[in-house]
């Protein structure tokens, strides 16, 4: 079976990242990973430390994806796939939602996206074909809170993050009583955060676009250390 990462920062984009392009891949395919999805937070804080304008004319999305570009080029040399992700946070909330199978024009304004909030960028979502996932929504010692199940397609059940009491079980939970797809993904940053979580599945999806349809189809199996995937 193939193995994909689901969550993962690196240090051109976010500020939280500690790791550029050949010590993630070479974390990884030492962790028998075929494909990783990037990830970068996709924030104010983000944004101003990767030193992006967000006044004047024109998209960001290109300037964004500077991390996901990175780690693709050196996972040429691992045989390993890359694809394009990223982990949006609107005003006023410490919520976080991945999005994946975007096309760049869903990301072109990032001061719009996220000044409107969850309930339009959902539905720009749907309208897209993108599909939007709610990260850790129960992490403890934050003001994360579950979002409204009409404005999600699933959620991330499984957050590997040691350093977060993310209450996994809670977003089981949530997920099976609202009938939301449900993600595991290790949430990188630093060394020793690989391979805490992700998807096994039996087909390797060609880039972003069929990775969500993989996601919506449920036909994998989630990563979580310490139990079998389920």
């Amino acid at each position: 079976m193939y193995k994909i990462e689901t969550h993962l920062h690196t240090t051109y984009i976010s500020k939280c990242g500690w790791l550029g392009a050949e010590g993630i891949v070479r974390m990884y395919r030492a962790c028998g990973y075929d494909a990783i999805c990037v990830t970068d937070h996709y924030n104010r804080t983000c944004f101003d430390y990767a030193e992006i304008d967000l006044t004047g004319e024109g998209s960001r999305t290109e300037a964004f994806l500077l991390g996901y570009r990175r780690v693709r080029d050196e996972a040429e040399r691992y045989g390993v796939r890359i694809y394009e992700g990223a982990e949006v946070r609107f005003d006023g909330s410490e919520n976080d939602y991945l999005v994946f199978g975007f096309h760049h024009d869903l990301l072109a304004e990032p001061d719009r996206i996220m000044r409107e909030g969850l309930k339009v960028f959902s539905e720009k979502c749907r309208q897209d074909g993108a599909l939007l996932i709610q990260a850790h929504p129960y992490r403890s010692g934050t003001h994360c809170t579950p979002a409204p199940p009409a404005y999600l397609d699933g959620v991330e059940i499984f957050n590997g993050n040691a350093r977060q009491d993310n209450r996994n079980d809670l977003a089981l939970a949530y997920a099976k009583e609202h009938g939301l797809l449900m993600l595991s993904g290790s949430d990188f940053h630093r060394p020793g955060d690989q391979g805490q979580g992700g998807i096994l599945t039996n087909m390797l999806p060609e880039d972003g676009f069929q990775l969500a349809d993989l996601i919506r189809s449920g036909q994998y199996k989630l990563i979580m250390p310490e139990e079998e995937p389920v």
